[in-house]
């Protein structure tokens, strides 16, 4: 049996586990400002290349704070974990059936809980590696839609049905995220069979550049839209494909926007051959 006997000296216990707490409490005020310092410095340095390249800072700022967390919570776990034992050592409290039975413990709960911490472990590998964040489109399989809110345990998900999926970060095998760096619209316009391609290629050519020239379309395009030219040809219609570059997940409304222009030149430029 382990004695439950603890070794007083007054005052000199007293002052020791007082020194030991408030140097704990010294030493988490220190690294949790050089923490916060850190994070403000390389989102400030982020920020400035995220923008310089054109991209919003928003994200990055998102991520660092993320990182801060979850570096601030895991601190926090073994300061708490040295501090007891630093306590109970001064205290006289025997520490080797405690640490002997601890490790037997811990091995068994690793045995038991081997998915809980492989969700832990996979939800810390996702933020550290920015694959995913609040407010993403992104696939992981099943279930496709914008990210909610993110655990280190679960990711909660709404799809376009309005249905919120918890999806366990230790199950998600391969994730598919539209919401990053850009977005690619592929805009297909049909024109009937047997038209001039040389004519449709110029009025089309003739409504990229307009469309690239439009103020009102700045904001929405990352670069020039390009004509690619015939991708299909059937015996009713020739498929004519332009591919525009947006910002990530804004590539429906230009879309529209240039198909609605494309029909309506191509309408008044190009005669039904048959």
């Amino acid at each position: 049996m382990i004695s439950i006997l603890v070794t007083w000296v007054w005052p000199d216990t007293l002052i020791i586990v007082l020194a030991t707490i408030l140097i704990a409490a010294l030493v988490h005020l220190i690294v949790v400002t050089l923490i916060k310092r850190m994070t403000s410095r390389v989102n400030k340095v982020a920020s400035a290349i995220t923008t310089a390249a054109g991209a919003k800072p928003t994200r990055t700022v998102a991520r660092m704070t993320a990182l801060a967390q979850l570096l601030k919570s895991v601190w926090t776990i073994v300061l708490v974990v040295v501090v007891a034992l630093t306590l109970m050592s001064t205290l006289g409290v025997p520490l080797s059936p405690i640490l002997a039975s601890a490790g037997i413990g811990g091995l068994l709960l690793a045995f038991g809980a081997q998915s809980l911490i492989k969700d832990y472990l996979s939800g810390i590998i996702m933020i550290i590696e920015d694959q995913y964040g609040v407010g993403d489109q992104i696939n992981v399989g099943e279930v496709s839609g914008t990210v909610e809110n993110i655990t280190l345990r679960i990711t909660k998900i709404r799809d376009v049905g309005g249905t919120i999926w918890y999806v366990r970060n230790g199950e998600i095998q391969r994730v598919g995220n539209i919401s990053q760096g850009y977005s690619t619209g592929l805009i297909d316009v049909p024109v009937p069979y047997g038209s001039d391609v040389g004519v449709v290629t110029s009025i089309l050519t003739q409504v990229v550049n307009e469309v690239s020239q439009d103020p009102a379309m700045a904001d929405l395009l990352l670069a020039p839209p390009q004509l690619l030219g015939v991708d299909s040809v059937t015996h009713k219609a020739l498929t004519m494909r332009i591919l525009i570059k947006t910002p990530p997940n804004q590539h429906y409304s230009p879309a529209r926007d240039i198909r609605e222009r494309a029909m309506a030149a191509l309408a008044a430029g190009v005669a039904d051959p048959h």
